[in-house]
């Protein structure tokens, strides 16, 4: 699985810990991390906790990574911002049993963390067991087992919901201020990695047209 990491410029100074812990843990159960930013505060790509959303529904929609993680200050907005994308379902991650069961139960493919609100001593280690959770074992498994059939079904129809009330990400990528778009692809990695791994040549033949501009 292709794991991507976002972070938005109030919390850009976390992200070599992030990913650090978020390496340590998926690597070795043979997943791939993708960090895409921002690296420092004072990257010269800046992000917003709206354009962390933007860049999940690119990377998902396009086949260029499985999975992302994500979060802001609280995580609230960085996940809002990610649900208001077609075939991203993100959920908002506090702890380890958050993690299992948003894996287990809404099988989504999207996480946004609080890196600021309670984020303090033993923070790391909370990281570490929110990621060893959220990715041990095939998701999507039901909590409790019982429930499996219904979660499964109610995923279904979540799905077929979204299809219906969202409009496809190229309508989107072509419709949103272009200006917005191109900073939220710009980062130091961006196209390093996307274009690498994007599965949908029409979305990467616009994305480099908006990066020309």
């Amino acid at each position: 699985m292709k794991i991507a990491l976002i972070n938005e410029n109030s919390q850009a100074a976390k992200n070599e810990l992030i990913y650090n812990t978020l390496k340590g843990v998926v690597e070795p159960m043979g997943h791939q991390v993708f960090n895409y930013g921002m690296y420092t505060a004072d990257d010269a790509a800046q992000l917003t906790y709206v354009q962390e959303g933007l860049l999940a529904g690119i990377l998902l929609n396009s086949g260029a990574a499985d999975f992302v993680v994500t979060g802001c200050g609280t995580g609230s907005g960085a996940m809002l911002a990610c649900n208001s994308f077609p075939n991203v379902i993100c959920g908002l991650i506090v702890d380890p049993s958050d993690a299992y069961m948003f894996a287990q139960i809404n099988d989504g493919n999207a996480v946004a963390l609080p890196f600021a609100k309670g984020f303090g001593w033993g923070a790391e280690l909370n990281l570490q067991y929110v990621f060893e959770k959220l990715f041990e074992g095939e998701s999507g498994q039901g909590y409790p087992k019982e429930r499996a059939v219904p979660e499964q079904r109610n995923k279904r129809i979540l799905d077929d919901v979204k299809k219906i009330t969202y409009q496809d990400m190229m309508t989107i990528l072509k419709n949103i201020d272009q200006d917005f778009l191109k900073a939220a692809i710009s980062g130091e990695r961006f196209q390093e990695y996307f274009f690498a791994n994007c599965k949908c040549d029409e979305m990467a033949a616009y994305l480099k047209e908006v990066l020309a501009k």
